[in-house]
């Protein structure tokens, strides 16, 4: 229980006090009543005694009484219905509230610090006036008259007369059988005659000499008189009486017969009994004045709801605000308006002299009397006595009607019965403080009481019996706690009085709460709890639930329990206000604790009460809270919480439809996945013409796509400035997410639209509906071009004509649904434009069952969702955290977040804009596959714009030819069955080379410049608003098979230059899917012959195998080999020696053919490379023009990329290389070959029953001489791929030294003699046979040449081998070439019979002229050198 103002002592004395009845003329009302106050209502605050009392005992022992209270009532002759008391007690609770401003006690249990109303006033204002209004029973005399007080004016013609008037007036109403209330002590009731003399008015004298005859007649001490109103009634506005008044009127009972002050129902006088109400609940129709009786279903109760399932909170502040109203009148009446101080202290001392000399002598003698009686009958017999009480109840009382007055609860006696007189005289002596003679008289009674079953009475005894214990001075008995559990389950079960009931409970509590006895006195409030009265209830449950959280040990979650217990049935019983500081004071303990469905609950109830009570805002929170946690509930609970909120939420916003929107809890916003993009949507495709893929919200974000852009527009805006990178370089973003760089203020353009993609989240299991959805923002129009910007004006959430917002009329959220909602904003101005969230109605859909017979999946589906009315308008704001600072000592030691600014554009003025088309783009080429298409650009913005390049990491997959492309068609339709080579038709048969000539500086490919950047051929170089052009553009399919995703980035300028955005760029991510065609590969030798037959000096063979590797899904039936150009600065293709007579070369699926051509060195050395084309068919393709070329060279370039690449890689891997001499230099070189093939093909294939021809080309660059060259970069197999190297490899410097097969191409020897030489060895046995050795120097530097002719003797068999011939004449010979020198032996070889001999065997050794050191090798032909020696 809660801390109280007085002890428990001093709560029991004034439980119990004795009752004075008062009688008053209406001329003594009319003089108390210019106060404004009755007669009772004047002596209230008076009538505690200040002084100590003093009494004897009835064996004349000394009893001092202290702090003697007295109780004056005015005579009500119709006991108090039950009814009128459950409404005073409701008014009495609910005027009670918390005090504004008062300090909370903060209790600490655990984890938990409670604040908690110290004190619960409203309790003890219902426990007071619950015991002041306890109706009077025959079973105990507490709340029985001991005296009556009559009062009459002196202001009356006849005082005295008056007096007698009102004497019989009192005996009739004790005596008579007309009257059964109010009860009476004992028969000869004390009488206490009052004059009353109102000073400003009546003649003083004539009160005295009133006052001094009734003195004589009924003696000093039965007689008093009273002066009052010693002043007028207009007081002086400077003088300041106290009113000690108003905190006893506040306090109605109804005793008073006083209308209630404090609630809007008819009250019952005296005078009008005849009128009055039957407030017990029977009379449930009956209405009188126009008030419902209906007691039973209170008009406060919680359960009534409007049709719309949400309660309507009118019916509930009526009640309330009546109450308030008329507390707020009563407030501003002055109580005491003509008296005094003096008239104060009058009061006082009648009070005092009325109790010393005419109550307490009244009482004292009655229990002396009493005790006499007992003392008379402790004599007696049992048996005796039983006769006397059977003589005592027989002479009223018939056997027949005492055996029906044996009720449930025991014997009924009458009042006469010698037990009851015991009972009075136990009363008499505690209501004067005797409380040791009260208790042995209680126990005394008691015992006659169990023995004669009279349970009622036995029950009284035992309450009185404790109490009486525990007052006792000293505490010479422990409480007997027992008897009151006794009491209380008597009263309660078998006498079924649960008023009685419930006073025990309040009395035994209050003992046990003094004695910290939280436990068993928590214990006892909770037995009383039940369905009868809520208010009761509600009260000892909150009382149960201080209880616990006072313990020594407080148990916290009891106490919430029971508090949340409290709040409900305080709720019931329509005290809105005490629910609500329940359920607050429990969310305490279960707030943030994982008790979910608890918290709902109370948010629920909070939310509800609070509504109810108009405190809005902390309504709406309570909702709120409901809502925003992640809430367990079933969807129809959850749907319940959610109209409720609207339902709130709407009446919120009606009280100020005009103030700013409300922050709406549902449904949820990942800020930090709100995405904004800058422009248009991308196009649809339309038959074949198809948009560039750009960005769009709908494209995954990819970190390294993102850099590879990056990388493709620092090339493309570094080739736009000649080639200079610059240092401030941002790359152009049109769409913000999470991952990009958001630290910078992003750039819009006007009239282009701005779409922010916000990712709500319903947390819910039912629907959400957004109606009218659409973006809040804020803009402010500066003017970028003029020098000043001028006024910067903000403009909120208007101005249509700056910014054009889309709405969304609906936006369905299914259950635990995360969906995106795409808002469009178009900016007509410049300026500064902030995005501050977004602004909806909420609310939600019907409920999935079947409406007007429609299948509520249909209605879905339709998007006419029907909504069932209750929507709120109202915004969310979007806050986007922004990335944590980590750069600084000071940020990585604190928690620093920088700038996110993705919401923030700056909108600059008009760009041009880019759109472009690819028209019959092709979605799979073979391998080397030549493909013609046409690209379409156009100007869809309000700008001329110009220098368009499109920059690309794979520039050899397309071009858009050279200067001569615009001789091609320009309409794709026109060159649907046109060849893509510029080709001409060849007249002669011949398989010779025909040649033409190109700077590669045409194609792109020159020094100095990026080839991944290339130029659009824009006509003009301009294109205006509106206007678009279509380009041709040729593609190459990738040599690899599979799918190639190949980026190309569009740049462009506008003609104006401006502050913000010096250019824009469009992406577009073309896939194309290669299969497998042809593989090439290629050898090129010398040849044995040094001079051809034209003299044309040196000359190579080119081995080419072309395989046909296409697999037979690709529909291809067989590949031709048209063609096959060199290209190179030094050498070019000759002629085929081709050794078939078919000159068509056809590869069918998995064939393979060999080509043998011969290539020989350019005459003129120059700088255009050579290209040489070797036709097999009937049209010629001049391979130096575009698209051939252009392949070629990419082709070229990419591969030299590639390669150094690889060689960077190695040489960061490996050991560095060390750089070799010019001497080694000159060597390597020539083994080198600067030739390039390409092989032009075409292919047949039958796609959709018609046969198409494909065309394409494939290259191979040939490097070193005798090693294979692929079409194709080969995978290198590494074995330890996947290792790590731990060590760094050691810098070993080792000279660089030629290779074996560098060094065989330094000297090309060639013998030349007779294949068949025919001698008579028989008259001749020496045959010598002429033998020309021809020299020639490959490199370009003076050589020495060493040439021996011992045979090596390395093994037996070789000896066999030479054995049989030998050299003749030197044996070694010295020579010098010049630079590309050719030198001629004359040898001579010998054999001495016949067969084949091998003549290879010179070894030639060989070093540079100006070199020290000799690098030798031998030089042995590649060809053996066969002879056949015969004889004649």
């Amino acid at each position: 229980m809660a801390q109280r103002v007085q002890s428990a002592q001093e709560f029991l004395q004034d439980s119990f006090v004795p009752l004075v009845a008062a009688l008053c003329s209406e001329e003594a009302e009319k003089v108390t009543r210019k106060n404004n106050l009755g007669f009772c209502e004047l002596i209230k605050p008076f009538c505690r005694l200040t002084s100590e009392v003093h009494m004897r005992d009835p064996n004349n022992q000394l009893h001092i009484i202290k702090n003697l209270k007295i109780a004056v009532n005015n005579i009500i002759t119709q006991p108090p219905q039950q009814g009128a008391i459950r409404k005073l007690l409701n008014d009495v609770v609910t005027v009670s509230q918390p005090a504004e401003g008062l300090v909370a006690n903060v209790i600490t249990a655990g984890d938990y610090d409670l604040n908690i109303s110290a004190t619960t006033p409203w309790f003890e204002a219902y426990r007071e006036s619950f015991l002041q209004s306890m109706p009077s029973s025959d079973h105990e005399f507490l709340n029985h008259y001991v005296a009556c007080m009559l009062v009459v004016s002196s202001s009356e013609p006849e005082p005295v007369e008056q007096f007698l008037k009102l004497s019989q007036e009192q005996h009739q109403i004790q005596h008579s059988n007309e009257y059964s209330y109010p009860k009476w002590f004992i028969p000869n009731t004390l009488k206490y005659y009052v004059l009353l003399h109102d000073v400003s008015l009546g003649e003083e004298q004539r009160a005295d000499s009133i006052y001094e005859e009734m003195k004589q007649r009924y003696g000093t001490q039965g007689c008093y008189l009273l002066k009052i109103n010693s002043r007028g009634s207009n007081r002086g506005a400077d003088e300041q009486i106290p009113d000690p008044w108003s905190q006893y009127l506040q306090k109605n009972t109804i005793q008073t017969q006083e209308p209630f002050e404090d609630g809007p129902y008819t009250v019952i006088s005296n005078k009008n009994s005849d009128h009055f109400i039957p407030l017990d609940g029977l009379g449930n129709d009956s209405k009188v004045d126009g008030l419902s009786n209906n007691f039973k279903s209170h008009p406060l109760q919680l359960d009534h709801t409007s049709e719309s399932g949400c309660f309507d909170g009118t019916d509930y502040v009526k009640p309330n605000s009546s109450m308030h109203e008329s507390k707020k009148s009563n407030t501003w009446t002055p109580h005491g308006t003509c008296l005094t101080l003096t008239d104060h202290d009058r009061i006082r001392q009648f009070i005092q002299e009325f109790t010393f000399r005419g109550l307490l002598p009244h009482i004292e003698k009655t229990i002396r009397q009493l005790n006499d009686q007992l003392i008379s009958r402790k004599g007696l017999s049992r048996s005796l006595f039983s006769a006397t009480k059977k003589w005592f109840s027989g002479s009223k009382v018939p056997e027949k009607s005492v055996n029906e007055l044996k009720s449930t609860s025991g014997l009924l006696y009458p009042p006469e019965a010698p037990e009851l007189q015991i009972r009075k005289m136990a009363d008499l002596c505690f209501l004067v403080q005797h409380y040791e003679l009260a208790y042995n008289c209680y126990h005394t009674a008691k015992k006659d009481f169990l023995n004669d079953q009279a349970m009622l009475y036995a029950a009284g005894a035992l309450e009185m019996a404790a109490v009486s214990a525990f007052l006792q001075p000293g505490a010479p008995r422990p409480y007997p706690a027992h008897y009151m559990d006794t009491a209380i389950q008597t009263y309660r079960d078998i006498c079924k009085n649960m008023m009685l009931a419930e006073r025990c409970v309040l009395l035994s509590a209050e003992v046990l709460k003094s004695q910290s006895k939280y436990s068993e006195a928590a214990a006892l409030l909770i037995r009383l709890t039940s369905e009868d009265s809520d208010l009761r209830s509600a009260l000892l449950l909150e009382q149960a639930a201080h209880c616990f959280i006072n313990m020594k040990s407080p148990m916290v979650r009891k106490f919430a329990f029971h508090m949340i217990l409290a709040g409900h049935r305080y709720s019931k019983a329509g005290q809105k206000k005490h629910a609500l500081r329940c359920y607050c004071q429990a969310m305490q303990v279960y707030k943030g604790k994982g008790w979910s469905l608890a918290e709902d609950h109370i948010n629920f109830t909070i939310g509800r009460q609070s509504f109810t009570l108009r405190q809005l805002d902390n309504a709406v929170s309570a909702f709120r809270h409901i809502l925003i946690n992640d809430s367990k509930q079933s969807a129809a609970q959850q749907g319940a919480f959610l109209r409720e909120y609207l339902y709130v939420y709407r009446n919120v916003s009606q009280l100020s439809p005009d103030g700013p929107l409300p922050q709406l809890p549902l449904p949820y916003i990942n800020s930090s996945a709100t995405r904004v993009f800058f422009g248009h949507d991308r196009r649809p495709s339309e038959g074949e013409k198809q948009a560039a893929t750009h960005i769009s919200l709908d494209q995954e974000y990819d970190s390294e796509f993102s850099y590879q852009w990056k990388e493709l527009e620092e090339q493309a805006v570094a080739a736009a400035n000649k080639g200079t990178a610059l240092s401030n370089f941002q790359p152009t973003q049109y769409c913000l997410n999470k991952y990009s760089d958001n630290s910078r203020f992003p750039l819009g353009v006007v009239e282009e639209p701005i779409t922010v993609e916000v990712a709500f989240r319903n947390p819910l299991k039912v629907p959400l509906l957004l109606t009218d959805l659409s973006l809040l923002w804020k803009f402010q129009p500066k003017d970028y071009n003029s020098k000043n910007n001028g006024e910067t004006k903000e403009v909120e959430t208007s101005g249509k004509d700056m910014i054009g917002a889309e709405v969304i009329s609906e936006f369905l959220m299914n259950s635990e649904e995360t969906k995106m909602a795409r808002l469009k904003l178009f900016p007509h101005q410049t300026g500064e434009l902030h995005i501050l969230g977004v602004v909806y109605n909420l609310g939600t859909i019907q409920s999935t069952s079947v409406l007007d017979g429609v299948d509520p999946s249909v209605v879905l589906q339709t998007g006419k969702f029907i909504s069932n009315g209750m929507s709120v308008r109202g915004r969310q704001d979007l806050e986007i955290q922004g990335p944590r600072l980590n750069s600084t000592k000071e940020e990585k030691t604190s928690i620093k977040y920088g700038p996110d600014r993705r919401l923030d554009p700056i909108i600059t003025e008009e760009m041009p804009l880019l759109e472009v088309f690819f028209i019959n783009f092709p979605t799979g080429l073979l391998c080397g596959e030549i493909r013609k298409t046409y690209v379409e650009f156009m100007n869809v913005g309000k700008c001329p714009l110009t220098g368009v390049k499109v920059v690309s990491k794979r520039p050899e997959f397309f071009t858009f030819g050279g200067s001569s492309a615009i001789l091609t068609p320009l309409s794709p339709s026109a060159s649907e069955h046109c060849s893509a080579y510029k080709t001409v038709v060849k007249h002669s048969t011949s398989l010779y080379s025909l040649t033409s000539s190109a700077d590669s500086s045409d194609f792109g490919v020159g020094t100095g410049c990026q080839p991944e950047v290339i130029d659009v051929p824009l006509p003009d170089s301009v294109l205006l608003p509106g206007a678009s052009v279509q380009l041709p553009m040729w593609l190459r399919g990738p040599d690899e098979e599979g799918v190639h995703e190949i980026n190309f980035l569009f740049y462009y300028e506008s003609i104006r230059k401006h502050s913000k955005m010096c250019h824009r760029v469009l992406r577009h991510t073309a896939v194309i899917c290669t299969s497998r065609s042809l593989t090439v590969r290629a050898t090129v030798y010398r040849s044995n012959a040094l001079e051809d037959e034209k003299g044309d000096g040196d000359n190579m063979l080119v081995f080419v195998d072309v395989e046909n590797i296409n697999t037979s899904e690709a529909g291809v039936k067989e590949f031709h080999i048209v063609q096959v150009s060199s290209n190179s600065k030094n050498w070019k293709l000759q002629e085929s020696i081709n050794l078939s007579e078919d000159k068509d070369i056809k590869l069918a699926n998995r064939e393979k053919g060999k080509l043998c051509l011969k290539a020989v060195r350019c005459k003129h050395s120059v700088e255009n490379y050579t290209f040489a084309d070797i036709v097999f068919g009937s049209e010629q393709i001049i391979s130096s023009t575009s698209p051939c070329a252009d392949f070629f060279f990419r082709s070229l370039y990419s591969d030299l990329k590639r390669t150094r690449s690889q060689q960077s890689v190695h040489t960061s891997q490996g050991a560095a290389k060390p750089s070799p001499d010019n001497a080694v230099r000159l060597i390597q070189k020539c083994s080198e070959v600067d030739l390039n093939i390409i092989v032009l093909w075409k292919a047949y294939v039958v796609e959709d029953n018609k046969q198409l021809i494909l065309e394409g080309q494939h290259h191979v660059v040939l490097h070193t001489v005798g090693k294979e060259a692929f079409s194709f970069p080969q995978k290198q197999e590494s074995s330890e791929i996947g290792l790590f190297n731990f060590f760094r490899p050691e810098n070993t410097s080792v000279p660089a030294r030629p290779s074996l097969d560098q060094f065989s191409s330094l000297i090309k020897t060639s013998l030349h003699y007779p294949e068949t030489y025919n001698h008579p060895f028989h008259q001749k046995s020496l045959c010598i046979v002429p033998v020309t050795l021809l020299l020639s120097n490959c490199s370009q530097a003076d050589v020495d040449v060493i040439i021996d002719l011992r045979h090596k003797t390395t093994s037996p068999e070789t000896l066999e081998i030479h054995g049989s011939f030998t050299w003749l004449g030197q044996t070694q010979y010295k020579l010098q070439l010049k630079s590309q020198e050719v030198s001629s032996l004359q040898l001579k070889a010998c054999f001495v019979h016949t067969g084949v001999y091998n003549l290879g065997t010179p070894r030639v050794f060989a070093k540079l002229s100006d070199q020290v050191t000799l690098f030798e090798t031998s030089q042995q032909n590649s060809m053996p050198a066969l002879i056949i020696i015969g004889n004649v």
